[in-house]
């Protein structure tokens, strides 16, 4: 799949892009950097506006085929001369700004992250250097779109007011990247720790963070966390924090993986085990002509409506779900987990299991 470029890669080129102009007079149609992932890059300049003593250079974030929130984006960097020998980056219209601790950025900061602000300042410095200025530059990163774009991630919740964030550690977009999901997963329980957080709610996604919210009305937003398929890696970090308890929320399909020690659950990397679901039904007492439908199902989903009522064995399929995140994270943890139906009936739940019991814990 194509891959595209950074929000931090696209302002960096357009600072640099606008500093030549700031200097020469001239606007290029296009400019090359350097990436962090050690190749170069060619940036279009789509847009510029040129005043007294500042220019803008404007080009359009292409993220691949990767389905990025800014996609298209307007990625925007102004300059101008300053008095005093310096490098001032700082974000303008449509750059979210940092409210809440727990970020790689100070509280008060604009929301451009430590790698984006080294290239910024990066093609500034080659610009000091190359035509021997005497004065400072300042660098205002705006995206003129960025906080309509802004609702359609997670920044409000993390406390990234007003736009988005300008992001990039490599420079380049791999479509899909797990990296990228899970770098996200480690930042929202960062914000979660620092907000104070001792109870954080993990699902696989928005429909079941939505019925986790309902369950979990007294915890704050940051408390909420979408970790997807990657069940095992935030335990892992979560207990990596000391936080005191976790609860899980889910459906049975990626569910009843994690009940039987599946810790990534995208369907590629572990089937339903149909056979593992008749011999949980068949350890709570279900009639051999209902083991022998589940066997013959096509989905998790159908295992839960033909066993839909049956609190026995769904809160065994819980309870098998907390045992191997507890022995997956090896700490002393307050462990819960819930399981829904697709239209949001509560299937079962099993609450504060803090130890193992290996007579309770089925293996299969």
């Amino acid at each position: 799949m194509r891959h595209g470029y950074t929000t931090g890669a696209c302002a960096a080129a357009m600072t640099k892009a606008a500093i030549q102009a700031l200097i020469t007079g001239k606007v290029s149609n296009e400019v090359t950097i350097y990436l962090p992932v050690g190749q170069y890059a060619t940036f279009k300049v789509t847009a510029y506006e040129m005043l007294d003593d500042r220019v803008m250079c404007e080009t359009i974030k292409d993220a691949g085929d990767d389905p990025d929130a800014t996609h298209q984006a307007r990625i925007q960097s102004t300059v101008r001369f300053l008095q005093k020998e310096c490098i001032h980056i700082d974000g303008g219209v449509g750059v979210g700004r940092v409210t809440k601790a727990g970020l790689p950025v100070p509280v008060g900061q604009a929301a451009i992250n430590p790698v984006p602000r080294k290239m910024i300042a990066g093609v500034v410095q080659e610009a000091i250097e190359s035509f021997k200025l005497v004065n400072g530059i300042e660098v205002i990163i705006s995206v003129p779109d960025g906080e309509e774009i802004a609702k359609k991630t997670l920044n409000g919740r993390l406390g990234i007011i007003g736009g988005i964030s300008i992001l990039g550690t490599r420079g380049t977009v791999v479509p899909f990247s797990s990296s990228a999901y899970m770098a996200s997963i480690v930042q929202a329980i960062n914000v979660a720790k620092e907000a104070g957080c001792e109870h954080l709610v993990i699902t696989t996604g928005g429909r079941s963070e939505k019925f986790a919210m309902k369950q979990y009305p007294h915890l704050p937003a940051e408390a909420f966390i979408e970790m997807g398929d990657f069940v095992g890696f935030t335990l892992k970090n979560i207990a990596r924090k000391k936080i005191r308890s976790v609860s899980l929320v889910g459906m049975m399909g990626k569910f009843s993986k994690v009940a039987q020690g599946v810790m990534m659950v995208h369907s590629k990397s572990a089937p339903i085990n149909f056979a593992f679901l008749a011999g949980v039904a068949n350890k709570i007492g279900v009639d051999d002509a209902t083991q022998s439908e589940i066997l013959q199902a096509n989905t998790a989903s159908q295992v839960g409506e033909m066993l839909q009522g049956n609190e026995a064995f769904f809160e065994a399929l819980c309870k098998n779900c907390c045992y191997y995140a507890l022995n997956h994270m090896n700490t002393d943890m307050n462990v819960s987990t819930t399981l829904y139906a697709m239209n949001g009936n509560c299937l079962g739940k099993a609450e504060n299991i803090d130890k193992l019991d290996e007579n309770d814990w089925y293996r299969g």
